[in-house]
């Protein structure tokens, strides 16, 4: 299984301070988390897109193209390209530009994305929300498969007989499709025989089984062979359960607090976080045993390829989160990988 660790970059007040890092300051601490993590020998590490005050990620190409430069082996992701108010062609060229740097480490996951405000940024009407996404998908899939590009659009203008260049370092530039609550969005990636990342971040992870189910169905139907499954989740890990949790907690709840006073949720309570730390619950907090018995779990469950955590849910010291980032690679990654894992095909 890989393993490997995403983040939207959230520059927050700090729960425990108070403060708030100066932008450049946060994206330095973020190069030495992402060197720390690929040293250690994580797989993979993802940045989000978002274009909110509170997180510094509205351009992860630029980004990992920085870190591309300070690591040597770990994989380099969007986490997610918000592809429905992004240009394809772009973004194609972004990620094979990252290629080339990178000698073939890039990797784009594309999704719906879990807030709006590119579409208004970039001109985009929401009403389009999901022809955009279902046009643009169509778009960076015939760019990676083809150097001269013939394709037509409704919402983006056609494209007639032109190259776009660079072409990446790898023959086939991987295209991840991400799904939070979508079936049909499941269902799609097996069938265009797509990698999928199934972000499960509240609830129980067994509820999310069907998503696997479609991803694997439409991938029979099409007659593809079985795409890989990435679960992606919230968590952070310390040298105890207790510890993780009065680290994980305030910084969570900062967040959660409000996005929920935006979308009508009640306010987190440690009962409720500590709930979710459990086996059975959505947020991968504890010790590093733990972490690796709610892996395991979540396997059983699902047979998946790729495990990511997001452990930056808030704003957490850099100094706690390259501890977290250490246990994950020395402590859980070294047991998960011993495991033999039957394929499912």
């Amino acid at each position: 299984m890989n393993l490997g660790i995403y983040t939207f970059v959230e520059n927050t007040p700090d729960a425990e301070t108070g403060k708030t890092l100066h932008p450049a300051e946060r994206l330095r601490n973020l190069m030495e988390e992402i060197e720390l993590a690929d040293q250690a020998g994580l797989d993979v590490v993802g940045i989000g897109e978002h274009h909110r005050s509170e997180y510094i990620s509205s351009s992860p190409a630029v980004i990992l193209a920085a870190a591309a430069e300070r690591t040597e082996n770990i994989r380099l992701s969007s986490a997610v390209t918000v592809l429905g108010s992004e240009d394809p062609v772009r973004v194609f060229q972004q990620y094979s530009t990252l290629d080339l740097l990178s000698k073939g480490r890039a990797e784009i996951m594309v999704g719906r994305g879990s807030f709006t405000e590119s579409f208004p940024l970039f001109g985009k009407d929401l009403e389009d929300y999901d022809e955009l996404f279902a046009e643009h998908l169509d778009l960076i899939l015939n760019l990676r498969e083809h150097e001269v590009v013939n394709w037509k659009g409704q919402h983006r203008p056609s494209i007639s007989n032109r190259g776009v260049y660079p072409r990446p370092f790898q023959d086939k530039l991987p295209v991840w499709i991400a799904v939070g609550g979508t079936p049909q969005s499941a269902y799609r990636a097996g069938a265009l025989g797509i990698p999928m990342a199934l972000a499960i971040i509240g609830g129980e992870p067994a509820q999310f089984k069907p998503f696997a189910d479609l991803h694997k169905r439409g991938a029979d139907e099409a007659g593809n062979d079985r795409q890989p499954l990435s679960i992606n989740s919230h968590g952070f890990i310390a040298e105890s359960s207790k510890e993780a949790s009065d680290i994980a907690f305030p910084a969570f709840k900062v967040t959660m607090d409000k996005i929920g006073r935006e979308r009508g949720w009640s306010p987190m309570t440690r009962e409720q976080f500590d709930a979710s730390t459990s086996l059975r619950g959505a947020n991968v907090v504890g010790s590093p045993q733990q972490v690796i018995d709610k892996i395991l779990h979540q396997h059983e469950i699902f047979g998946h390829d790729r495990f990511m955590l997001q452990m930056s849910v808030g704003s957490i010291s850099h100094k706690k989160l390259l501890k977290s980032i250490e246990l994950f690679a020395t402590e859980v990654a070294p047991v998960i990988r011993k495991e033999k894992f039957a394929v499912e095909v």
